[in-house]
């Protein structure tokens, strides 16, 4: 899928720069709270992170639909409609350089969890987002002696410093989120707690119910390690389970794909600590098989070829 026009197409050279830098609260049953506030920056400053974002743009020479499993190569980027994440409660935040949001004091910087590098050329916004790091928090300042290297010696340094990756995690441009990093799109955004709604929601579903003698042994496997929470909540979404053709198949067939499956009297799927990997591969339909090898294969995703 082509890059967006929008992206591609954005005047880096000519746009100004704002240094936003962000908190984020997590809330009970609802969207995180973030709390931005932008700061002064030098004009060598502004000429890196403009760089950064130039560097990173030039990379992405194509682009793939956001999906639950789906992954980046070397040259991608994951798309969503900014409307399906968070972005724009950042956007909200980072609509304007007002002076009550101006950085004014140490504390402020201390502990951003994350910042923007708002980008403005006329009426054009470009925004990119990166995950702060260990020198952006408190707790690691004061573990670490900072020194400088000056005339071949090294000096004290005694001026906080802070570390501006070279990296960008995703980027927000109209009604689109370009993301480069899954992972910090994920933690950024929230999606890991709505991954555990969804789980939730999954484990209530009568259909998805009925298939088992108990969820138990499942619902431990999956628990909060990020990776299953996305496997399960693509489960719901492809609802294979739903499906009688579906399951009648892999209950009848499951053993020529070698899937450890158990099933009780009742022919309701038995889950062990040994079988709960192979139920996930299962009702993901990703153990396929090659007509040209005869080889069994098992595939982070699956794309229908229409």
């Amino acid at each position: 899928m082509a890059v967006p026009k929008a992206f591609t197409g954005f005047d880096i050279d000519k746009s100004t720069v704002t240094l936003w830098l962000f908190r984020r609260t997590p809330q009970p049953g609802g969207p995180p709270k973030y709390s931005g506030r932008w700061i002064d920056t030098h004009e060598l400053l502004d000429a890196a992170l403009k760089e950064a974002v130039r560097a990173e743009r030039a990379r992405i020479t194509e682009v793939h639909e956001y999906d639950l499993l789906a992954q980046n190569n070397e040259s991608s980027a994951l798309k969503i409609d900014a409307l399906e994440t968070h972005a724009g409660l950042i956007l909200e935040q980072a609509a304007a350089e007002k002076p009550a949001r101006k950085v004014k004091d140490m504390k402020q910087i201390r502990n951003t969890d994350f910042y923007v590098i708002k980008l403005t050329d006329g009426k054009n916004v470009l925004c990119a987002v990166r995950k702060t790091e260990s020198s952006w928090q408190t707790k690691k300042m004061k573990d670490a002696i900072y020194a400088f290297f000056s005339n071949n010696r090294l000096g004290l340094d005694d001026k906080p410093s802070f570390r501006i990756s070279k990296l960008i995690d995703f980027f927000i441009v109209g009604d689109l989120v370009l993301i480069s990093h899954k992972g910090h799109f994920e933690s950024i955004l929230n999606y890991k707690e709505a991954h555990i709604e969804d789980f939730a929601a999954l484990q209530k579903d009568q259909a998805f119910k009925a298939l088992f003698s108990t969820l138990d042994p499942l619902t431990n496997f999956v628990g909060t390690n990020k990776i299953h929470l996305r496997r399960a909540c693509a489960i719901h979404g492809k609802a294979h389970y739903k499906n009688k053709a579906f399951m009648s198949r892999l209950k009848k067939d499951h053993t020529k794909y070698q899937l450890k499956l158990n099933f009780d009297g009742h022919g309701r799927i038995l889950p062990t600590d040994d079988t709960c990997a192979d139920i996930i591969r299962a009702l993901l339909d990703h153990r396929l098989l090659s007509p040209f090898s005869e080889q069994l294969y098992d595939v982070p995703d699956a794309t229908v070829v229409p």
